[in-house]
């Protein structure tokens, strides 16, 4: 049977800033090098950098933009954000959990689904890959001293 074992992935080359202004509007952006994928299988991450998928010759960075904040319940939030992979950008939402730490910087950690063909990552030889995806991020903001 195909599609059945899920495949774990990080990118490990990113930067990002985000700002929260006075009035509460959020706005934020992380970059990611393409390339910095990583499954722990050589031979894999080759072929996900290829054209087949994010290709990365072409597509150096993945980008996702903040644009707004939709408070939700507790510590929760929708962030509205435009996703651009590969020369193609959908607006998505994205569920947050949003904490304040000891030291005064914020954690957010949260979670969405892709459809791969949305972003043309679609291919799939024989059926072998589900048709979505699950990119999840945690990162933390630490306070500008401006």
């Amino acid at each position: 049977m195909w599609g059945l074992l899920t495949v774990r992935g990080r990118f490990t080359d990113f930067t990002g800033d985000g700002q929260l202004t006075g009035k509460g509007a959020v706005f934020g952006r992380v970059d990611i090098r393409a390339a910095s994928l990583d499954t722990g299988i050589g031979r894999r991450d080759q072929h996900l950098r290829s054209p087949d998928f994010f290709d990365v010759e072409r597509f150096e960075k993945i980008n996702v933009v903040v644009t707004g904040l939709q408070p939700t319940k507790g510590k929760n939030a929708d962030l509205r954000t435009d996703f651009t992979v590969k020369g193609v950008s959908a607006q998505l939402p994205l569920p947050v959990t949003i904490l304040e730490l000891d030291d005064g910087s914020i954690r957010i950690t949260g979670e969405t689904t892709l459809d791969r063909a949305r972003f043309d990552l679609g291919w799939n030889r024989f059926g072998m890959i589900g048709r979505t995806a699950t990119a999840a991020a945690d990162v933390i903001f630490v306070r500008d001293s401006q």
